[in-house]
């Protein structure tokens, strides 16, 4: 008897689920099915799982299709499942293809295609939809975010829009999506919300498109580049009661998350300053470093030094003004935007051609709080005082690229909750948006240029 074993979360079950039983039980015999407790799924990146392990058990008997069930609740159970029922094929989907080889010391495997595509009607017993979500852009970021699609349960990546559609397909191929497309109505007509990966100044277009269609969007930051359009596509999403949010990731992930919660507690005083930093070298041919594309430091990384900013002390400055290094073509190499609170200083130094230490340090009456580089992967921090002996330190997950946590909580508020809103609200991001502009139309700006 050939004995074939496979594992998931199997949450929200879908058709695309009972597929891979199905092509699973064909290849052998007797069929073991491997379902992971909520623990498991926390600790392996998978966020977002709705259903009871004991509902997802019972989604897979129904099935009939599973001889055995197996709970997985720990790493390395694979191996010792597969020796202890002395298994022939180790088999799960086509997506995590390459992940699993070391098993091939102990039994056959087998990557199954996944389906491409789900059911939009199929009925569920929880009040959570399966959202199909569609890609606006097919670049990098667009390629890293397809990747971690896989580990936000409720969701399941359809397919994706390029005017390049020779790009679009490239992606699509990759992932083995539904469907690419130059036509953004074929987009709008297979998907319920959307994720806009396309270049800065095409996010208002494509996510007022989006919103007219009736489909939730997820932007890619910035999010707009002047404040009135953000304000107007905020209300549009609110009249059309649609879910409209900013993908600056680090403002969902959990270690930053907990560094707001724990400075806004008091434990560093009253904010006196913040210093945020992001740098990185970038040359050749790209859209980050062209005026035409309104490249340069500020527009594509300055969303995430204001964020600290705005989140620790609000939208209520006094002023703001930048120092700024240009190149020939006009693109900034190097900028350092400062505020002034009523109570409080700040600095957010973002860099394309400038390479400076990428940190975030919050002072206070009482004492700071360091988070190493890279801060907007917030893994660390550690909160010092005049007295070394009481300084702590504090360690969180960040997993993956961190697009899963923006991800899962875009999930969430479209299927109604609401209690993770206020991680970035409308209102912070058209501050940044106002920000950016005030940067972009160089008001209250030194410009110092580099020739030649």
């Amino acid at each position: 008897m050939k004995k074939v074993i496979t594992y998931g979360t199997f949450d929200l079950f879908h058709e695309g689920h009972y597929n891979l039983l199905k092509r699973a039980k064909g290849l052998g015999d007797y069929l073991i099915v491997g379902v992971t407790t909520e623990q498991y799924d926390e600790y392996r990146g998978k966020m977002n799982v709705i259903d009871s392990l004991m509902k997802r058990i019972e989604n897979i008997k129904e099935t009939g299709l599973a001889d055995e069930i197996v709970i997985e609740d720990h790493v390395g159970q694979k191996v010792e499942d597969i020796q202890k029922y002395e298994i022939d094929i180790f088999t799960v989907g086509s997506d995590w293809k390459g992940k699993f080889e070391y098993l091939t010391d102990y039994c056959e495997v087998v990557y199954l295609d996944r389906t491409k595509g789900i059911s939009s009607t199929l009925k569920r017993q929880t009040n959570y939809k399966l959202v199909r979500l569609g890609m606006i852009g097919s670049g990098r970021i667009a390629n890293r975010f397809a990747q971690e699609v896989k580990y936000v349960s409720g969701t399941n990546l359809e397919g994706v829009y390029n005017p390049n559609v020779e790009s679009a397909m490239k992606l699509s191929e990759a992932f083995e999506l539904k469907f690419y497309t130059n036509n953004l109505n074929e987009l709008f007509e297979q998907v319920d919300a959307v994720y806009i990966a396309s270049p800065h100044t095409t996010h208002y277009d494509y996510t007022k498109k989006a919103l007219l269609n009736g489909k939730h969007v997820l932007c890619e930051k910035p999010f707009v580049l002047n404040k009135n359009e953000a304000i107007e596509l905020y209300q549009l999403a609110k009249d059309k009661g649609l879910i409209l949010m900013e993908a600056i990731k680090t403002a969902y992930c959990p270690g930053f998350n907990q560094l707001l919660k724990l400075t806004k507690s008091g434990c560093v005083g009253n904010i006196r300053d913040i210093e945020a930093c992001f740098t990185k070298l970038t040359s050749g041919n790209l859209r980050e470093l062209k005026f035409s594309e309104k490249g340069g430091s500020f527009t594509e990384l300055g969303s995430y030094a204001l964020l600290p900013i705005i989140k620790l002390l609000g939208t209520d400055y006094k002023k703001v003004y930048f120092k700024t290094f240009l190149d020939e073509d006009g693109v900034d190499l190097y900028t350092k935007a400062y505020f002034e609170y009523e109570h409080a200083i700040c600095t957010a130094k973002v860099g394309l051609g400038v390479k400076s230490e990428g940190q975030l340090l919050i002072s206070g009456t009482d004492g700071y709080i360091c988070v190493d580089a890279p801060w907007w992967k917030t893994q660390s921090f550690e909160v010092k005082n005049e007295n070394k002996e009481e300084n702590e330190k504090f360690f969180y997950k960040f997993l993956g690229d961190g697009l899963r946590y923006e991800l899962s909580d875009f999930v969430s508020l479209i299927n109604g909750n609401f209690k993770k809103s206020y991680k970035l609200t409308n209102e912070e991001s058209i501050a940044i948006a106002e920000v950016i502009e005030m940067f972009l139309d160089r008001k209250n700006t030194t410009v110092i240029y580099k020739r030649g």
